[in-house]
């Protein structure tokens, strides 16, 4: 089994903003996969199912997002799994909105939320995927900006991340996660390759 964990905030005054995307991938998964989140447990919302024959869970940490890492310690030990068997998702502001990155490991980059994880689970060693929201505007402080609602206008872009997110766990399932980045953080080596 594999956990797949979309990082959030669980009342309605944060739904539609940018901070809760890792909720709306975990939504979109569910969907698409009809695997319906309508459990309750290890201070989260979840459900079971398969992906391409392979079995999973999904699971919303209704802790709060800077909280999330005691939730997903307690998922893992609950299935007798280990950091390996987990994808996370959470939204990242030095991405462009529509774009994802796909990592197998490394340092919480300033997000809290991932800071929690990572000091719960007592490694970095796991395969998480970023979804874009891109930079606040002007001098508007982060917080504000990620808790802020999405507008009409930005709503697209973000789907569209959403949308590669959800098909990068996919991806990462099926073929691994050296597949997954190899398809899904082409853009940015380009635009690297480009400024060399």
């Amino acid at each position: 089994m594999t956990v797949l964990a979309g990082l959030g905030n669980p009342e309605k005054e944060y739904k539609n903003t940018r901070h809760n995307i890792g909720f709306e991938v975990i939504d979109k998964i569910s969907r698409d996969h009809k695997i319906a989140i309508s459990r309750s447990k290890f201070c989260a919302r979840y459900g079971e199912g398969t992906i391409d024959g392979l079995k999973v869970a999904l699971v919303k940490p209704q802790s709060y997002m800077n909280l999330s890492g005691e939730c997903l310690r307690d998922v893992l030990k609950f299935f007798k799994l280990t950091p390996e068997d987990l994808i996370v998702i959470y939204d990242d502001a030095d991405i462009a909105p529509g774009e994802i990155r796909v990592r197998e490991r490394g340092s919480a980059g300033g997000h809290n939320g991932m800071k929690n994880v990572i000091c719960h689970l007592g490694t970095e060693e796991f395969v998480r995927v970023r979804v874009g929201i891109g930079k606040s505007p002007g001098d508007a402080p982060l917080r504000d900006y990620v808790l802020g609602r999405i507008s009409a206008d930005g709503a697209e872009q973000l789907s569209e991340g959403v949308a590669k997110a959800a098909e990068a766990v996919r991806v990462i399932l099926t073929d691994g996660s050296a597949a997954a980045m190899n398809r899904f953080n082409k853009k940015r080596e380009t635009e690297r390759s480009e400024d060399a």
